[in-house]
């Protein structure tokens, strides 16, 4: 298989380790070096904030003819836009701060990016060498600060190593398991006379990751595949960052098995598909979450076995044999012991189980599946997703997050928060393509949208980029909105906003009894208690229009579509729309914290009945 799918991962250039052809030598300065390195590697966007110690970098920068610097108004936001950036293009993303907060600002979108494999690299600037340790005005430690949250950490200490330490960068980002790398370099550092010769040698003798997947393995894998009565893929966002959707879809079909792809995945499987089930997980389909429970085999691809989607683990997907496919070996039994553990990347994984596959078909041995899909068609029909109209005649969050994908333009990129709109945005819009649908999956970040939306469309500049946001996240990093004005970068933002942190609000009412502490956003403790009632603070509208958006408040069905329209028609600047929507929608199907995936609620008080308490 060689076809590449859309949005795909692409390493960035690296260079040669060794041996190679001498390159032509330039006297500059050690801050000249970095913006030369970076631009050899291909970074073309770079976000960022100066500051006294990253200063000198900035100099050299306003002279690149090849490398864009954006100027965010918080270091959190240069970070989430590189993530964006990333994965909207699947090259690597690149952010920049000065040292101490600037540098500390970046620890929560490195910590994002970390543990949903977004290739970052963060430059930061650092105190000069002589005064690292002597708690210096703006001192961190960033490299140590950053050390569990990253593939690794540089402290350079000498000019003349920048570029080799940006092109190993660049290269332990972009391969293996993709990941944040920070670079720190003290401002003497940048400010000292070296000189620039590129490729630079590179020596990361400890770094191998493992591609080509063993071969009997493979081979293993395809007979249990193929003797298989219940099997279920079972995606991750590995699959994405391989570019290995195209071979997803010809092991599927060719298998004919289920396919249920993970918040992380959406769009490497068609949700069109007649195989796809859905998302599995806390908050995914009914047809998903017991697919999984009932599977008598599993083919994790790129996928980790996280809580969210096992649930009570020692509960989970009792009846199954596990094949467990992921580039990262740390991956493999860390939560569920594998039957069959294969170490590769996904793309070469899924083009060699095609194979096997198909050789065991040659040889007369095909699973029979019909009864499975005669239950899954039963759960699908039975327990399909869907919502209810709120009585009063208020906005429905999810009819709003439906409507807005359903008259998207063509390849829209869709960002969301984390919370009840996340959930809703992952359930209600079509994902039919890769590098369709960017979230915080694994660190669940509130404030993401926004960044990471901004960075979609600096990297994807000729398509609609919609920010889905919760009136929560959306106060966390709005700021960027400014950012997005005043650089021609013309998103578009959904807020949907109900009055209050929709998804512990949520939890409250559940779990809580409907004691709503510290979750209501639109007053103070003896205001109001209804996102359109008394005075708006803020008001969502006023606030876009003061940073240059064009915005618009809906608050009626009857609306909905016409605005929605009105935004779509708007592309030479930001646009904000303030949806006000019934407080008391909740996301469902539901498996409450820590049960059991067989606990899965379809909606509130409707437990599904499956009719078949044993299993073989």
């Amino acid at each position: 298989m060689t076809e590449q799918a859309t949005g795909a991962h692409h390493p960035q250039p690296r260079p040669r380790s060794g041996g190679q052809h001498s390159a032509p030598v330039e006297h500059v300065t050690g801050a000249q070096s970095l913006i030369r390195s970076l631009e050899e590697v291909g970074v073309d966007t770079v976000f960022g904030i100066p500051g006294g110690t990253i200063l000198p970098a900035y100099d050299p920068l306003m002279d690149s003819q090849r490398v864009r610097h954006v100027l965010v108004r918080h270091e959190q936001g240069a970070g989430h836009a590189a993530t964006g950036y990333a994965q909207a293009t699947g090259k690597v993303g690149v952010c920049m701060a000065t040292s101490g907060p600037g540098a500390t600002n970046l620890v929560t979108p490195i910590a994002d990016a970390n543990m949903d494999s977004v290739p970052l690299v963060a430059i930061t600037g650092q105190v000069v060498s002589k005064a690292i340790g002597t708690d210096a005005f703006q001192e961190a430690d960033i490299v140590g600060i950053s050390m569990p949250i990253t593939k690794h950490s540089f402290l350079v200490t000498k000019a003349e190593d920048i570029p080799r330490t940006i092109a190993e960068a660049f290269h332990i980002a972009s391969t293996g398991r993709p990941g944040p790398v920070l670079v720190d370099i003290p401002k003497d550092v940048l400010q000292t006379r070296t000189t620039f010769s590129w490729p630079p040698q590179t020596d990361l003798p400890g770094y191998r990751p493992v591609t080509k997947p063993h071969a009997k393995q493979i081979r293993e894998a395809a007979k249990l595949i193929t003797g298989a009565r219940r099997p279920v893929l079972y995606v991750g966002g590995g699959v994405l960052k391989a570019g290995a959707t195209a071979e997803l879809k010809v092991l599927a079909e060719l298998t004919g098995a289920p396919v249920t792809t993970t918040l992380m995945a959406l769009g490497a499987f068609p949700d069109s598909h007649p195989q796809h089930v859905g998302m599995p997980g806390m908050h995914g389909s009914v047809t998903a979450v017991t697919a999984l429970q009932k599977a008598d085999l599993i083919v994790a691809l790129g996928a980790r076995f996280d809580d969210r989607v096992t649930g009570k683990l020692d509960s989970f997907a009792p009846y199954a044999k596990i094949v467990h496919a992921d580039i990262d070996p740390a991956e493999i039994g860390k939560n569920r012991e594998a039957d069959v553990p294969i170490v590769g990347d996904a793309r070469e994984v899924l083009a060699d189980l095609i194979q096997a596959v198909q050789k065991e078909h040659d040889e007369g041995r095909r699973g029979d599946h019909t009864a499975w899909w005669s239950d899954l068609n039963r759960w699908r029909e039975t327990y399909p997703l869907g919502y209810e109209t709120p009585e009063d005649g208020s906005l429905s969050p999810q009819a709003v997050i439906e409507r807005i994908g359903q008259l998207a333009p063509d390849d829209t990129i869709f960002a969301a928060g984390v919370g009840q709109h996340q959930m809703w945005a992952a359930h209600f819009i079509q994902y039919e393509k890769p590098a369709t649908w960017l979230n915080s999956g694994g660190a669940g970040t509130m404030g993401y949208a926004v960044p990471a939306a901004m960075g979609a469309k600096a990297g994807q500049p000729g398509r609609t980029v919609w920010a889905i946001d919760g009136d929560g996240c959306f106060q966390m990093t709005n700021q960027e909105l400014t950012t997005c004005a005043l650089n021609n970068i013309p998103i578009k933002v959904a807020i949907i906003n109900n009055g209050a942190l929709g998804m512990v609000r949520q939890w409250q009412t559940l779990f809580y009894n409907q004691r709503y502490s510290n979750t209501v956003l639109h007053s103070g403790p003896d205001g109001p208690t209804g996102p359109s009632a008394g005075t708006r603070v803020p008001d969502f509208v006023k606030l876009a229009e003061a940073m240059g958006c064009h915005s618009i408040r809906c608050e009626r069905p009857e609306d909905l579509d016409k605005v929605i329209e009105e935004a779509n028609a708007i592309n030479d600047r930001p646009v904000v729309v303030d949806f006000i929507v019934h407080e008391d929608a909740m996301v469902w199907p539901m498996v409450a914290a820590g049960t059991s995936n067989d606990e899965v609620m379809a909606a509130r008080g409707v437990r599904p009945d499956f009719g078949d308490s044993d299993q073989d």
